[in-house]
């Protein structure tokens, strides 16, 4: 198959034309942001949901290249059905009276469509990770450096605005857990590799429509589900890893696409002797069992988060097993359960800053954030596959720099 060149993908994803002229009637009356949805599948229709019911948001366009996906989102997001739908997100971005845009659409496509909504002056949300290639992440990272600095950036690791995680990450800082050297993080999720399509697409439309299932569009999972709990422990260990190794590789024949991992196992070494431990299963086989947390692993005690809840364990003292065989666990100090779904906090996090004069926010610390940790999946992803150690200085040297951004 062709390979995706940057100019196949930038006049894919631009071609087209307005499917409806109407003119948006949203204003600025009582400040109130308005919005625009850019990639209506799953994820653009979920989020753009949250965005729709949010009291600081106002839906004002949507933008997909196909028109099956407008009539899905049309039909998803509360109030598209009357607002414009684009298939041009240029046509789109020009709207003077478009405040910000979710960037929801394939992996491989946000450094251009980020790009794009950077230069056009736009509050941008764009949904994890960065890129599914070094090249893509040194895109982006050119990019960001166009933006606008009054205007918010954020990125879609809903974990940083958990109310959960952030009251786990400050019992880390205030010394709770003691001294942490160890980080655990569980990526295991069955039934994500399918059966092959009974539809044939073009090549041309192909790793679009069906961009999770390839490594060029994706990244492949450690790059577009692990990097959740990557990003996590590069948050909970307050850096980027120097170094990973790791095992992985495919346990079974793939039935579609080209992933080059259904299971992995990665150990991350950062600075302070500090090691993180990925451990990820994507195999169809596993029909029952699903486990998505992080544990943070310290001399005096263990934090476990999850998108759910928080807990805080002691350091055993408070266990009393009447044997040696017997390994319940009766040291649970503190558990706390979310509210609510954590992307209802990234999405309320994100127009109050726009919204509200007193929340600050750091642009340049959140692209880094944000490309350390795609990085870091990307460190990983090359570990398992050259089955080798490799440093943070071979994976940014392993891609040239792409022309610079502009």
């Amino acid at each position: 198959m062709t390979s995706l060149t940057r100019r196949a993908l930038l006049s894919t994803a631009a071609a087209g034309f307005v499917t409806s002229t109407e003119i948006a009637c949203g204003t600025k009356a009582n400040s109130r942001v308005n919005f625009g949805v850019i990639g209506l599948g799953r994820r653009g229709n979920y989020v753009g949901t949250h965005m729709a019911n949010n009291s600081n948001a106002r839906l004002t366009a949507i933008c997909d290249i196909y028109d099956d996906k407008i009539v899905e989102g049309r039909a998803g997001i509360p109030g598209a059905d009357k607002v414009p739908a684009y298939k041009d997100l240029h046509e789109m971005l020009a709207r003077p009276d478009l405040d910000a845009v979710l960037i929801t659409t394939p992996v491989f496509l946000h450094p251009v469509h980020f790009e794009a909504a950077v230069k056009a002056r736009k509050h941008i949300y764009c949904e994890k990770p960065c890129a599914a290639s070094v090249a893509g992440v040194k895109h982006m990272l050119a990019a960001a450096t166009l933006a606008d600095p009054a205007k918010v950036i954020q990125f879609g690791f809903q974990q940083r605005y958990s109310p959960e995680y952030l009251r786990a990450e400050t019992y880390l800082r205030q010394g709770k857990i003691g001294s942490m050297k160890l980080m655990m993080s569980y990526w295991i999720l069955p039934n994500m590799l399918m059966g092959a399509f009974a539809q044939k697409l073009p090549p041309e439309v192909e790793k679009i429509r069906r961009w999770e299932f390839y490594r060029e569009t994706s990244g492949c999972p450690i790059v577009e589900q692990d990097c959740h709990g990557v990003d996590a422990m590069n948050w909970f260990a307050g850096n980027r890893p120097l170094k990973a190794s790791g095992t992985g590789g495919l346990r079974y024949p793939l039935p579609y696409g080209d992933w080059t991992s259904d299971h992995h196992n990665i150990v991350y070494s950062y600075a302070d002797g500090i090691e993180g431990h990925l451990t990820s299963v994507k195999e169809r086989h596993i029909v029952s069992y699903r486990d998505v947390r992080e544990m943070f692993i310290g001399s005096n005690g263990v934090l476990e988060t999850a998108r759910s809840y928080m807990k805080l364990f002691g350091d055993g003292s408070r266990r009393a097993a009447p044997n040696d065989d017997d390994l319940r666990d009766k040291s649970l100090i503190e558990r706390v359960d979310s509210k609510r779904e954590i992307t209802i906090d990234a999405v309320e996090a994100f127009f109050k800053k726009i919204v509200d004069s007193r929340q600050s926010h750091d642009n340049a610390a959140m692209v880094k954030m944000a490309t350390d940790s795609t990085f870091s999946c990307l460190l990983g992803r090359m570990a398992y596959e050259t089955r080798r150690e490799v440093t943070w200085e071979e994976l940014l040297a392993s891609e040239p720099d792409p022309v610079a951004a502009g």
